[in-house]
């Protein structure tokens, strides 16, 4: 059974920071492309970063490039986003997504196994 869950979001004030986790199983996690993603009250969901299965491709949405880091730890199962200076425009429901097929995508139609997500508010 796939499961992906995510942890580490909560409250924060503006230019302060998180780290987000996304825990897999129930598919091997190291050959599979993942992302993250975002949706705020309203709004469609989007992609905020994506990285390969070897971590040699990384995609950034322009939003957060410079402040965003992904990351992920294939003995452990787990890909991480790092958020720094975090603005109010950066609260959403953050969701962790896995892709079956080959090829880096930052579509929410190309991945295949989604987790429930973790809320990230940003405070002013």
């Amino acid at each position: 059974q796939v499961q992906l869950v995510e942890s580490g979001g909560g409250l924060v004030q503006a230019g302060g920071s998180l780290r987000l986790s996304c825990a897999a199983s129930g598919f091997t996690f190291s050959r599979r492309d993942m992302g993250w993603f975002r949706q705020a009250p309203g709004k469609e969901r989007d992609v905020v970063s994506a990285i390969s299965w070897s971590g040699d491709r990384i995609h950034y949405a322009d939003s957060v490039k410079g402040r965003f880091t992904i990351s992920r730890d294939n003995a452990k199962n787990t890909v991480y986003l790092q958020m720094n200076s975090l603005k109010p425009e950066d609260t959403a429901v953050y969701y962790c997504a896995g892709r079956v097929r080959v090829g880096l995508s930052i579509q929410e139609l190309q991945y295949d196994y989604w987790g429930r997500g973790t809320q990230v508010t940003v405070s002013s």
